[in-house]
């Protein structure tokens, strides 16, 4: 499976995707400056004025195989956008996270990275991937829907919705 990808959006946006390492730290806080509020807000489900050093570590990590951070870059080497893919112990299910640099949205990059996340975790064998997402997040949820995901209302907060997608890898070994 590769980590590194060249990607071009249908918007003919070209943008690399590579996974995230420890160095790369500075280079995410100065990312998150170029996010709305509430990009902040929906990336992380609640009031987030600045990210922590801790959970920027934490979007860096390497060292555990069930979290696959990805970085996207465009051509000059800017950071555009941030994924997280979290598998659960069994590698059966994942969570998906993505936040766009505020500059750079409406370009395809939402959704190209969002097929590159779901075809990653179906080469990992996952079964399906989800996203928790605010009801406020509509733009999240259009492409999620339009990419075959199916939305249902979250059990504990109705603010917020959890989109699925079965992929379908290991149940059709």
């Amino acid at each position: 499976m590769t980590t590194n990808s060249s990607i071009t959006t249908r918007t003919g946006f070209r943008f690399e995707i590579r996974l995230a390492h420890p160095q790369d730290e500075p280079t995410l806080a100065e990312f998150f400056t170029h996010v709305t509020p509430d990009d902040l807000r929906f990336r992380f489900l609640g009031a987030v004025k600045e990210v922590s050093h801790e959970r920027l570590v934490a979007m860096t990590r390497s060292d555990d195989a069930h979290i696959h951070n990805f970085l996207a870059f465009s051509a000059d080497g800017m950071l555009i956008a941030v994924a997280t893919l979290a598998s659960d112990p069994a590698d059966r299910n994942g969570e998906v996270a993505i936040c766009i640099r505020a500059d750079r949205k409406h370009l395809g990059v939402g959704w190209e990275l969002l097929a590159y996340i779901a075809k990653y975790a179906e080469d990992l064998g996952l079964e399906a991937i989800e996203a928790i997402e605010s009801r406020e997040n509509r733009a999240a949820i259009e492409v999620e829907r339009d990419m075959g995901f199916t939305i249902t209302t979250d059990p504990d907060d109705a603010t917020l919705v959890v989109v699925r997608r079965e992929l379908g890898a290991r149940s059709a070994a």
